[in-house]
């Protein structure tokens, strides 16, 4: 296996990652006004993520930067083609960021109703525009050669669309499913960390969306077999997702918190992981030709910096790792609202250590 191939590898997992740990988070702020009837609630809600949200979204600035770095002709074509939309995107998830942080430094309840509508639209809008940006590189994207160049030199290969051309039905489709998937994990992850009426809440909207998701995801797995090129390997694990996700929802409805989670990321793992082994030997479909596909070869760095950064990822892997699963067991506690104490005096950010004690 050539390091090209382990570094498309590297980044499907780092895209797994992001997606199984913030796509809980992304859930959570999703609920936020359903599930969060009162500030009390909210309080709740935001607890249960307040210590791991930040460095959940390590994954996707890794991932990020591994693509630039790996691959650089896909990182700019994707960028250029999608500036619009992932500009929204990143403007989103520093709303989302700031709401987190800012919500508590004022003492008043305006403030926070403020604050946590934007906690909403700042997970809600990065949840949908995920499932967009993917399904325009899965499904295809118009990139052809510059005008008065041919496809012999990859880097002569552009998006020559518009912004309109990314709202086709296959990436919608694929949006409502990565919206849906995640408001349907963070209602499980909720499920998991809370008790009483936000536990109880959280319960119901999981049997609810995730019965919406279910259909969604079929539909566009199955959509998606259209352009693997191993619909062999593909279409099992597109089914092994189906029932995991049956699965999760049987466990919600048991009251088995553990196992409806681990049930539910693992839906998302092997549904991601089967995006991207239909993708592969290609980064970036053309929707023109498909000889003005993107590919792991032609879209490549060269060998000696791939291998300068497997030494980094072989170094530096293990100890993010271990410093986050630190971070989960610190946190790992049950949160109701009879464990939240009074409203935190203006300048203090928030109260989300208040799980720990």
């Amino acid at each position: 296996m050539d390091l090209v191939t382990i570094w498309f590898i590297l980044i499907a997992v780092l895209w797994i990652g992001y997606f199984v740990l913030d796509g809980f988070d992304l859930g959570v702020g999703v609920l936020m006004p359903f599930i969060g009837k009162d500030d009390l609630r909210r309080r709740v809600m935001v607890n249960t993520i307040g210590p791991v949200w930040d460095g959940n979204e390590v994954w996707l600035l890794v991932a990020g930067g591994a693509t630039f770095a790996a691959f650089p002709l896909w990182y700019a074509t994707m960028f250029s083609g999608f500036y619009l939309a992932l500009f929204v995107l990143l403007l989103a998830l520093i709303i989302r960021g700031v709401a987190f942080e800012y919500r508590g430094k004022r003492d008043s309840q305006a403030w926070r109703d403020r604050w946590d509508k934007a906690i909403f639209v700042g997970s809600a809008v990065p949840a949908l525009l995920f499932g967009v940006a993917f399904g325009n590189v899965i499904g295809g994207s118009p990139i052809a050669p510059l005008e008065g160049t041919t496809a012999d030199n990859a880097s002569n290969l552009n998006f020559v669309g518009n912004f309109f051309d990314l709202l086709n039905p296959y990436a919608l489709l694929m949006g409502v499913m990565t919206l849906t998937i995640f408001t349907t994990h963070g209602a499980i992850f909720l499920m998991l960390k809370t008790r009483g009426e936000v536990r109880a809440a959280a319960r119901t909207a999981a049997l609810r969306v995730g019965l919406v998701a279910a259909v969604a995801a079929v539909a566009t797995l199955l959509w998606t077999q259209a352009f693997s090129e191993r619909v062999s390997i593909t279409l099992p694990m597109a089914l092994v997702a189906a029932v995991l996700w049956i699965g999760a929802l049987w466990m919600v409805l048991k009251g088995r918190d553990g196992w409806a989670f681990s049930l539910s990321a693992g839906t998302i793992l092997v549904a991601v992981a089967s995006l991207f082994v239909g993708l592969f030997p290609n980064v970036m479909l053309s929707s023109i030709d498909p000889a003005f596909n993107l590919t792991v070869t032609n879209a490549s760095s060269q060998e000696y910096t791939l291998t300068i950064m497997t030494w980094v990822a072989v170094i530096m892997t293990p100890i993010v790792l271990a410093y986050q699963g630190w971070t989960y067991w610190v946190f790992r506690k049950r949160i109701s609202t009879s464990m939240i104490p009074p409203q935190p005096s203006a300048g203090r950010a928030d109260d989300r250590f208040a799980a720990t004690k």
